[in-house]
Parts: structure tokens; sequence; C-alpha cells
């Protein structure tokens, strides 16, 4: 189907994929970069939702939100990127922020949805994966 889908309106379904790619990770970089700027001045002080360790949550979430944010944009490692992303808003949303109500975390159910779409999807052909 949507292969079907696909050859009816290659340009509009690929440009669509590019406007959601690119603008929904240029919003995730800017929750990234202030965790990014934690890292570069060495404040590794940070939650351990899972068991791992301040500093290396810490690192997996730069990781996903600054770095992956950017390859996703790009269109470069898009799928894997977007592993790592959906994985962060997982957790995110049902380890974090379990406990806090629906509006505290709208953003990283959102995130994971989009992430998820895109996963399937796959990034459309004006990636750099596509070149």
């Amino acid at each position: 189907m949507l292969k079907k889908l696909r050859s009816a309106a290659p340009i509009s379904m690929d440009l669509g994929l590019l406007i959601l790619r690119f603008f929904s990770f240029a919003f995730m970089l800017t929750h990234g970069w202030p965790k990014f700027q934690k890292v570069v001045v060495g404040n590794f002080q940070f939650g351990d939702p899972v068991g791992l360790g301040s500093g290396l949550s810490l690192g997996l979430v730069v990781f996903a939100e600054f770095f992956c944010s950017i390859l996703i944009m790009l269109g470069l490692f898009t799928r894997t990127a977007l592993v790592f992303n959906a994985v962060t808003m997982l957790i995110a949303a049902f380890v974090v922020h379990a406990s806090d109500p629906f509006e505290t975390k709208e953003m990283a159910l959102l995130y994971l949805v989009i992430s998820v779409a895109l996963i399937l999807t796959g990034p459309g052909k004006y990636a750099l994966d596509k070149k």
C-alpha cells in the first residue's frame, strides 16, 4: 500500500517526510542542546532512570537528543538514529515521567510517535541515506 501511495504522489510524500523529519528533530535539538552543554562543561549530574549511572544516562540522552537529531535532520543513518531516539522517548515518557500528568509526558510521546512513524516510512528520497 505504501508503494502504491508513493507512486501516486512521490514528490509530495518525500517532501512531507523531509519537512516532518527536519523540523521535528530541529525542535528535539533544542532539548538536547542544554544537555550537550552540560557535558561540554563537565557537569554530569543527571537522573539515573534505568540504573546505568548518571553520567552514562546523560551521555546516552545527549547522543539521542542532540547527535541523533542532527543525523535525522540530514537523513543520515536515519532509521538507526530514530531507534535511539524512540528508546530515549520511551524511557522519558514511561519511566522518568511515569507518575506525572499527561501534559508532562505529552512531548516525549509526540516525539516517540514521530520516531516510530519515520522508522516505518523511512526518511524519503530527500535524505543523505539515498545519495
